[in-house]
C-alpha cells in the first residue's frame, strides 16, 4: 500500500562497531519527499522500482530500480519520489565505529552519492533482512547488526569487482585497505603513500578531496575508534589498548583521545559500565 510504512525502529546510540537506528521498506506516494535537512548518521536507500530525485552537494541526481543512494551524517540532503511513476526503496540508518570505514569501502562518498548495483534482487533481499530481524531485544539488535555487515559486505564486493579506470579511486581503496590491516603498528603516513604508490602530498589532496581530513587524521581516527571498542574490556589497562591501535606512548594516546572524543580514555571505559 502505497505510503505505508514496514518495521520501521529507532535504536539506541551507542559506540559499537554498528549499530542499526532505523530500517524499514515503503512503496511511496507520487511527490512523496523528505527534506532537505541532515541526519546524524548514514542512510542508504535501495530503489526497487519506481524512480526519483536526491539532492545533495548543489546536484540533483535522478535514481531509478537498481540505484542506492546515501546521506552522510551532517550532510544536507533531500530526497523526493517522482509524480508518475514514485518509487518504491528500502533502506537502513546506522552509525557505529565501523560505519565510516565500511562506507568508504563501498564506493560511496559524500561526494559520490550514487551507486548502480550489479546484483539487483541480492541487494534487496540482503537489506529486507535487516527491517524483517527488526524487533526490541538485545538479541533483535545483535541480528540487525548481523545482517547490516553482510549488506555492506555486499556493497563492498561489488565495489572490488567493478572494473575502474579511475586512479584516484584506486589509490584511495589502497589506502583504506593499508589502514585497516596494518593500524595497530607503527606506521604512518609515508608508510601509507609507499604502499600505494604515490607522494605524501599525492595522498593528502586524495583524502582531502574524498574525506575532507588528511591521511594522518583519518589514520588516527580510525585507532581512536578501534581504542573506543577495547575500552569496553574493563581488564585491559589504558596502556594495552594504546599499544594494541598503534600508540607507543599512553600519554599521546590519551591526548589523542581527548581531542577527538572530548574525554579521556579513563573517563570514557568508565561511561561504559553505567
Amino acid at each position: 500500500m502505497a505510503g505505508e510504512r514496514y518495521k520501521f525502529r529507532d535504536a539506541l546510540k551507542e559506540n559499537a562497531g554498528l549499530s542499526v537506528y532505523n530500517t524499514g521498506y515503503e512503496t511511496c506516494d507520487k511527490n512523496h519527499s523528505w527534506g532537505p535537512a541532515v541526519r546524524d548518521h548514514y542512510l542508504i536507500h535501495y530503489v526497487s522500482s519506481g524512480k526519483g530525485v536526491l539532492r545533495c552537494n548543489r546536484q540533483e541526481y535522478t535514481i531509478g530500480a537498481g540505484g542506492l543512494f546515501i546521506l552522510c551524517p551532517s550532510q544536507l540532503a533531500g530526497y523526493q519520489a517522482d509524480a508518475h511513476d514514485p518509487w518504491q526503496y528500502a533502506w537502513v540508518g546506522f552509525n557505529g565505529t565501523d560505519a565510516r570505514r565500511l562506507v568508504n569501502l563501498t564506493g560511496f562518498s559524500q561526494q559520490k552519492p550514487v551507486l548502480i548495483s550489479s546484483d539487483p534482487s541480492q541487494t534487496e533481499r540482503l537489506l529486507r533482512r535487516i527491517a524483517d530481524a527488526s524487533g526490541n531485544t538485545a538479541a533483535a539488535d545483535a541480528e540487525m547488526a548481523g545482517h547490516l555487515y553482510r549488506f555492506l559486505a555486499h556493497l563492498i564486493r561489488m565495489n572490488e569487482q567493478t572494473p575502474t579506470t579511475d586512479t584516484h579511486q584506486t589509490y584511495v581503496r589502497n589506502a583504506l585497505r593499508y589502514i585497516q590491516y596494518n593500524y595497530a603498528n607503527d606506521v604512518g603516513v609515508t608508510d601509507i603513500a609507499m604502499y600505494v604508490g604515490i607522494s605524501r602530498s599525492q595522498l593528502y589532496r586524495a583524502f582531502l578531496q574524498d574525506f575532507g581530513i588528511s591521511p594522518h587524521n583519518y589514520l588516527q581516527t580510525y585507532r581512536i575508534n578501534e581504542a573506543c571498542s577495547l575500552l569496553h574490556n574493563p581488564e585491559l589497562s589504558i596502556a594495552e589498548i594504546a599499544g594494541s591501535v598503534g600508540f607507543n606512548d599512553p600519554l599521546y594516546f590519551s591526548r589523542v583521545f581527548k581531542s577527538l572524543k572530548g574525554c579521556t580514555p579513563t573517563e570514557y571505559q568508565k561511561s561504559t559500565k553505567k
